[in-house]
Order: C-alpha cells, then sequence, then structure tokens
C-alpha cells in the first residue's frame, strides 16, 4: 500500500464594461399576498455583458459569493479563480483593460444581487464569430452558474435573447456540456444540435467506509494482479508518492505532465488542439504553483530514484477531485505505473474525505475499469447565421470528428513511414 503524508508537499516511502442590455421587471406579489402579509415588492432585473479584463476584475466578489452560495461540486472549472488564470494565458496578448479582449460574460442581478454567471468568450475561426465557453481548452465541463432559489434561472432565459440579439455572432458552439447542468435544459429547449457525446466515468467514494471495503468491488484477480505490479516496480528500487498543492515543485511537475503527455499522444500517432497549445503547458503550470488565487490543484506523482514514473494533475472543488491528466512516463509502460498511481490517488481521495474522485470524459477503457458510474457530456452547437448553421450542421455535427480521425491516421501513418526509414538506415 502506498501512504502519503499531509501538508503542501506530501512524501512517504512505499512497503466595467458597457451594460448593454437592462430590463426593469415589473412589480411582483409575493407568494401569499394577504393584506396583512408581504405585498407588492420590487425587483430590479439587470442583465450587464462585461468584454474587458478590467470588468473581469470587478466581478471577483459577487462571483466568488455566487460560487460559494449556488454553484455545485462539478462547477469547478467556473471559479473566478479559474477563468482569471485562463484570462491571464489564453486572451490576446496586450490586450488593453477598456478593449473588447474576446470576453463575453453575463451577470445577471436580481434586487442587485448576482444570481446568474454566464462566463463566454468570443472567437474567431474559418471567418465567423464563435461564442463558447470561457476556459477553453484547458476547462472541462462547460456551464453558467445560477442561484435557482433567488430567479437566476428566469434571467437565464433572457441572456438567451441578449446572445442573439447583442453578441454580433454566427453560431454557439458549447463544449462538454453536462447532462445535469444548468445550460443543458436551455440549449435543449431552443432547439441547439448536440454535435457529439461521451461518458464521463467516475468512482462514487461515499458508497464505502474506507479504501480497503471499497476495493472489494473489484475482482480478487484485479487486486492481486495491482499487488504483483507494486512489487515488481519496486524491484528496482523503493517508490514513493509526493503530492503538492502549490509551490514551485507542483508547477514543476504539471508542466512535466503535459511535456509527458505530448510525448505519449506522438508515441501512438495522435493529436490534441489543447495540448498542442503552447499557453496549456504555462497554464497548468501556473496555476499549480498558485498561493494566490488558487484552483485546488493536487499534483500527485509516483516517483522512483527521484524520476517521476506517473503523474496525476487534479483539481478539487466542494467534495469532487476531477482529474484533469494522469499520464505515465513511456520507459515506465510496461510497469502500469499509471495503475498503480490511481489505486494510490483514490486511497488519498477517501482520506480526504472527498465524495467523488471524477476521471471526466473521454471514457477511455482504463477509467471504466475503475469507475462504478458514468454521465453523458455532450457537446452542443447552434447557428445564428447561414454560415453559422452551415458550421454547426456540416462541421461541428459531422465533418470535425472524421477530420480527426482522418488526421490521427495520417500522423501514425507518417510515425510508422519514418521509423521504417530510420531502420533501413535511409
Amino acid at each position: 500500500m502506498l501512504a502519503t503524508a499531509s501538508a503542501q508537499q506530501r512524501t512517504s516511502s512505499i512497503s466595467d464594461a458597457p451594460k448593454w442590455h437592462t430590463e426593469q421587471a415589473k412589480m411582483t406579489r409575493a407568494a401569499n399576498p394577504r393584506v396583512d402579509g408581504p405585498t407588492l415588492v420590487p425587483e430590479a432585473d439587470e442583465l450587464e455583458v462585461i468584454t474587458t479584463r478590467a470588468g473581469l476584475e470587478t466581478l471577483e466578489a459577487e462571483w466568488n459569493a455566487l460560487f460559494e452560495e449556488a454553484a455545485r461540486d462539478t462547477h469547478v472549472f467556473q471559479t473566478f479563480n479559474w477563468i482569471w488564470h485562463w484570462a491571464n494565458h489564453f486572451l490576446p496578448a496586450g490586450t488593453g483593460d477598456e478593449e473588447d479582449c474576446g470576453l463575453f460574460i453575463i451577470a445577471g442581478r436580481r434586487s442587485g444581487r448576482l444570481v446568474l454567471l454566464c462566463p463566454f468568450v468570443r472567437q474567431r475561426r474559418a471567418g465567423l464569430t464563435i461564442l463558447g465557453f470561457a476556459g477553453d481548452p484547458v476547462g472541462q465541463y462547460g456551464d453558467v452558474l445560477v442561484d435557482h432559489a433567488r430567479g437566476g434561472r428566469d434571467l437565464l432565459e433572457r441572456a438567451w435573447n441578449v446572445i442573439i440579439e447583442t453578441a454580433g455572432i454566427d453560431v454557439l458552439s458549447f463544449r462538454k456540456v453536462r447532462a445535469d447542468s444548468n445550460i443543458a435544459p436551455l440549449l435543449a429547449e431552443k432547439g441547439a444540435t448536440v454535435t457529439e457525446r461521451q461518458l464521463a466515468p467516475f468512482l462514487d467514494l461515499t458508497t464505502a467506509p474506507d479504501y480497503e471495503t471499497y476495493e472489494k468491488r473489484y475482482s480478487s484477480k484485479a487486486r492481486k494482479n495491482r499487488r504483483r505490479l507494486l512489487r515488481r516496480f519496486e524491484e528496482r528500487s523503493p517508490a514513493t508518492i509526493a503530492r503538492y498543492t502549490s509551490g514551485t515543485r507542483a508547477g514543476e511537475l504539471a508542466a512535466l505532465a503535459v511535456s509527458l503527455k505530448r510525448a505519449w499522444l506522438k508515441h501512438r500517432g495522435l493529436v490534441s488542439r489543447a495540448l498542442a497549445n503552447p499557453a496549456t503547458r504555462e497554464f497548468f503550470s501556473t496555476v499549480a504553483t498558485a498561493a494566490e488565487r488558487p484552483v485546488g490543484a493536487v499534483i500527485t506523482s509516483l516517483e522512483t530514484r527521484g524520476e517521476s514514473a506517473a503523474l496525476e494533475v487534479a483539481f478539487d472543488c466542494k467534495g469532487r477531485r476531477a482529474v484533469h491528466i494522469i499520464v505515465y512516463a513511456l520507459k515506465f509502460e510496461r510497469a502500469s505505473v499509471g495503475q498503480l498511481l490511481i489505486e494510490q490517488s483514490v486511497r488519498d481521495a477517501m482520506h480526504d474525505g472527498l465524495r467523488i474522485y471524477d476521471l471526466m470524459a473521454p471514457a477511455d477503457a482504463y477509467k471504466l475499469d475503475w469507475a462504478d458510474g458514468s454521465i453523458e457530456v455532450a457537446d452542443w452547437a447552434y447557428g445564428l447565421s447561414p454560415r453559422g448553421r452551415a458550421f454547426a450542421k456540416l462541421y461541428l455535427t459531422h465533418a470535425r470528428r472524421s477530420l480527426k480521425a482522418a488526421l490521427n491516421t495520417t500522423t501514425r501513418l507518417v510515425r510508422r513511414l519514418k521509423a521504417g526509414q530510420s531502420a533501413s538506415g535511409e
């Protein structure tokens, strides 16, 4: 069994902006309009669109209060801190505080209180203006924050009209929307199209009092196999588990995880838009290091002889650990170090009192081997202009997956040809 100590580092041996649209609601009557009880109460509904970095900064306190009050554990990628760090790395460099930088954040207030927050961004691609979730491509589980108890859902309906009337976009492209998200019902209601479906596997850690009980759901053969793998792995040298929640070493390991993932993809002849972006490595390094505006980063490293054999980059939020990257160094591929790391990570998550260990989409085979549940995650599209509707229907719904598959096939073919040339001495 791997043991992990506690602290920032844990290591042990193994044995604003302009108001585009404002509405004043009519006087509304309380639910029980008795003469001697509450009667007419003015409710001022306001929708504000923020398009600048300065406007983003002014939202921090309100955003954090709304998140604390109304967000769920699945909204780990809609925290102010996550979007703030993302903006530092992915928004256009040199954009002035009062210039439109691509942000299109809709803030909905009722009687002065923030009850709706839609973190969107506008981008130009293929001659089209596309509205998506701020946080792309490093964010997962795209959604909006809604205080349902205070009427946020009503304002979400009005926010849709703001998008249609004032955003100046050709197409909505909302990626990785969970089936239980705040925005999925609205998208379905408005006739948006699902362009891709995936599953996000997870482990429900509340179903057992401890890991020893929890792991009994796995076959005796699987448990014995992991113990055998650990013994074999430690024949070369004792292994350790190190865990970091901030600091320089955390940032270094997060950057290494991205580099190892790139190497893993290249080895298999695969491509990833997010990982190919140079800003991605810098982003993960920054959020792992950050003491200012932390995002709940947890970096876990399975090490031997001072070298990281496998790494996990995860983010904690309200009892959920969302595992963003699991990767191993290719030299340790046959040692199944990824499996050993996951086992220890699940054990640690239970020890920390977390409820969900979320492996997220896509539902790779190794994730399904561990998971005891999953939820659908979908990409949605909605065309507004004629070109946008064609883009949504022809490219996002059909061509994108085919093109990605063709690109991966071509990459693998080129890799094999190069390997053959190298082997023949050409």
